[in-house]
C-alpha cells in the first residue's frame, strides 16, 4: 500500500513545545486524523500536550472530525483553544484581513460606507493591563473564517456591509488588535451585527495571544486561555 504523507501545522503552545511550525508525517494508507495525532504523540514528542489539551483539527482549512481520512498532500492544522484572540479581499460588501501591520479605525470604517446606510457601528479591541500582547494566527484560515462570519452577519442582520481586521505579532498597550465596522439602514441592526461579528470572531477564528509583562525579575509570558471553535 502507498503511504500517506501529510504536513501538520502547529500553533501557539504546540509550536513552542515542538520547536517548529510544521511536521511532515508519513502514515499508512487509509490513515485518519486520529492516526496523525497518535504519530505526533510518539515520534513527534507532543504526547503530554495532546493528552491534556482539547484540540480541533482542520484539513485543508476546513474543520473536520478526528475520524476523517487523510490523503497525501493534505495540510492538517491542529487548533488549540483560541484566545479571542495574507492579503485583503472585498466580496459582496465584506472585507476581512489578518495582518502584522498596525490597524486604522478610519480605514476599516471607510470600507462599510454605503448610500443606504443610516448607521455605522465600529468596535476596537485594544491591549490593556499588560505591556503588550503577542498574537499568533493560522492566518490563511483565520481570514477565511472571519470573512464567512461577516457574510453570515450581513445576511442575518440585514447589514449593508461589514469589515474586520485583526493584528498578528506585537500589539503594544493601548493599540487596537482587532477592528470591526458594520453599516445598516438602522442603528438596531448595526449594533446587533457589530456585536455578533466581534463575538464570533473572538470565539471561532484560529488566533491565539500571549500576555507579556516586564518586571524586575525579567519578562513574563502567559498564553491566554480560550475555547475550541
Amino acid at each position: 500500500m502507498t503511504p500517506v504523507t501529510v504536513t501538520v501545522r502547529l500553533f501557539a503552545i504546540l509550536r513552542e513545545r515542538a520547536g517548529r511550525e510544521e511536521i511532515e508525517l508519513e502514515l499508512a494508507d487509509g490513515a485518519t486524523v486520529d492516526d496523525a495525532l497518535a504519530a505526533l504523540g510518539g515520534d513527534g514528542g507532543l504526547g503530554d500536550v495532546l493528552e491534556r489539551m482539547p484540540l480541533r483539527a482542520a484539513v485543508n482549512r476546513e474543520y473536520v472530525g478526528n475520524d476523517t481520512a487523510l490523503a497525501s498532500g493534505d495540510e492538517v492544522a491542529l487548533i488549540p483553544p483560541v484566545s479571542g484572540g495574507a492579503g485583503s479581499k472585498v466580496d459582496s460588501g465584506v472585507h476581512a484581513r489578518v495582518t502584522a501591520e498596525p490597524l486604522s479605525l478610519d480605514a476599516v470604517t471607510a470600507r462599510v460606507g454605503r448610500p443606504g446606510a443610516g448607521a455605522i457601528v465600529s468596535f476596537q479591541g485594544t491591549t490593556r493591563d499588560v505591556d503588550r500582547l503577542e498574537y499568533e494566527a493560522y492566518a490563511e484560515m483565520a481570514e477565511e473564517r472571519i470573512r464567512e462570519i461577516l457574510e453570515g452577519c450581513v445576511r442575518e442582520h440585514g447589514l449593508e456591509a461589514a469589515a474586520a481586521e485583526h493584528r498578528t505579532g506585537t500589539v503594544p498597550l493601548g493599540e487596537p488588535s482587532v477592528i470591526v465596522a458594520v453599516s445598516a439602514a438602522h442603528r438596531g441592526e448595526a449594533f446587533a451585527g457589530a456585536r455578533d461579528a466581534i463575538d464570533r470572531i473572538k470565539a471561532e477564528a484560529p488566533i491565539w495571544k500571549q500576555e507579556v509583562e516586564s518586571g524586575e525579575a525579567g519578562e513574563s509570558r502567559r498564553w491566554v486561555e480560550g475555547s475550541l471553535p
